[in-house]
């Protein structure tokens, strides 16, 4: 059954906590799973939090930090002592240890390191540290399996044993030759019907998928869910087997940066929580909300140019608001589709390909709309006239709005940028513009006024 956070448990939590009742506190988590505990952690008070965290054991209490939410655990290492960090970092796999000392400030974090007495740990993170976050060689541990191809089935089954003790989880076992280097992976089944005297260079698989050290993080993500792959060795630019990365921390990236993605789109320029404060979430939405303002500034310029058009024909003014909702709309549709495209690496051939296919597309979706656009005003109001030029203008509007949400994503693209900022207030606000003005450009025409 589905571990429950009930408001019984928080009280008895906070009532264990107030009376030092540390046997029926321990017991009361005792068999929780450490992301559970972490949940908890989060609904009940910071000294609470600071009790519990102290009260269990290293080993808990490390998974614990690493689950939660890094403020959170900020304020939580803020009051714990530097042999006491120390403790659980010792307790982490490598790359969890490193995210745990990233969040610490400098002069501490090389307090906390020198309290580490375990030599290779201390090497390990060290040579973790300098990777950047956003890389291969940030996102790797160092705690994986690998093998010899020089050595025999037997001996390699006791060494096997050996290493599998430091790590947490043994997706794949790694093949290196003499210098280190990665030549391929080793199949368990291979291994245990092998007989004792085979070599592991016999019946080893060259084959292996890998990622260098400098790779970025997307790129990792993309390979690892191509091959639906649990585990990814890291590489450097000699083939030097490195480290691993497990799937669960490609999930956090996958996560992030699906969160950076969604901000963007909803017109936030920085990464942002909903508990940081008022000035911070403003620098974060001013700028789009300014862009929105000038559009809409735009906007108002284009109809103050036809306000005597207006005066002769003031049903154009009506649907002034359904033309630029339905450019933005269908300006944000096209952008989603080739951004999440892109993220997925689903988006190949040529970009004349694509708007092609974009404005056949507008172009049968703009003529289904306008068809009933047309006989509603028709049938409301009986000008053929200003019926036609009002549905003429929603086909061309649709059919411009999809090319412009399908080539600005294409194009920052190539330039490197992140194509989610074309979506959300960008593109509305531009196809709002575009579309107004086509609006009355295509009435003039049609009905000339």
């Amino acid at each position: 059954m589905a571990f429950e956070i009930t408001k019984e448990l928080l009280e008895n939590v906070a009532l264990y906590v107030d009376n030092g009742n540390d046997k029926a506190l321990s017991k009361l988590f005792d068999g929780v799973h450490y992301a559970d505990i972490a949940e908890v952690l989060d609904q009940i008070s910071f000294d609470e939090a600071i009790y519990v965290i102290k009260l269990l054991d290293s080993e808990t209490t490390s998974d614990i930090l690493s689950e939660l939410d890094e403020d959170v655990s900020s304020k939580i290492l803020e009051n714990l002592s530097v042999k006491e960090i120390a403790e659980e970092v010792a307790e982490l796999d490598t790359d969890d240890a490193v995210d745990l000392l990233g969040e610490l400030p400098e002069d501490r974090k090389e307090n906390v390191i020198a309290q580490i007495e375990d030599d290779e740990l201390v090497a390990d993170i060290q040579e973790l540290l300098n990777y950047e976050d956003d890389s291969a060689g940030g996102l790797m541990a160092k705690e994986l399996v690998k093998v010899y191809e020089t050595w025999t089935v037997a001996g390699c089954l006791r060494k096997i044993r050996a290493q599998a003790k430091n790590v947490t989880r043994v997706h794949s076992i790694y093949v290196v030759d003499k210098q280190e280097r990665l030549i391929g992976r080793l199949s368990l089944k291979d291994l245990l019907i092998a007989k004792n005297e085979s070599k592991i260079a016999e019946i080893f698989i060259p084959k292996v998928d890998y990622v260098f050290v400098d790779a970025d993080a997307e790129e990792v993500a993309k390979v690892m869910a191509k091959y639906d792959l649990e585990a990814l060795p890291v590489v450097n630019e000699n083939m030097v087997l490195l480290g691993r990365i497990t799937i669960d921390d490609i999930v956090d990236v996958i996560k992030e940066e699906a969160e950076k993605d969604y901000q963007l789109a909803a017109g936030i320029t920085q990464d942002v929580d909903s508990d940081d404060s008022i000035f911070h979430l403003t620098k974060a939405r001013i700028p789009w909300l300014f862009l929105g303002l000038i559009g809409g500034i735009g906007a108002f310029l284009i109809m103050e140019g036809f306000q005597d058009s207006f005066k002769k024909n003031a049903v154009l003014f009506f649907f002034t608001p359904l033309i630029a909702a339905m450019a933005g709309n269908v300006g944000v549709q096209s952008s989603a589709i080739i951004v999440q495209g892109l993220a997925n690496d689903d988006v190949k051939g040529s970009i004349n390909n694509r708007l092609i296919k974009e404005m056949l597309l507008a172009a049968l979706n703009g003529l289904i709309l306008a068809v009933f656009l047309f006989l509603f005003i028709w049938l409301y109001n009986g000008e053929m006239q200003k019926s036609l030029a009002i549905s003429v203008s929603l086909i061309v509007v649709i059919i411009v709005a999809g090319l412009i949400g399908t080539f600005i994503p294409l194009f920052l693209n190539k330039r490197g940028i992140d194509p989610a900022i074309a979506t959300g207030p960008f593109i509305t606000t531009s196809n709002d513009i575009f579309g107004i003005l086509i609006y009355f450009w295509i009435a003039k025409l049609i009905i000339g006024m």
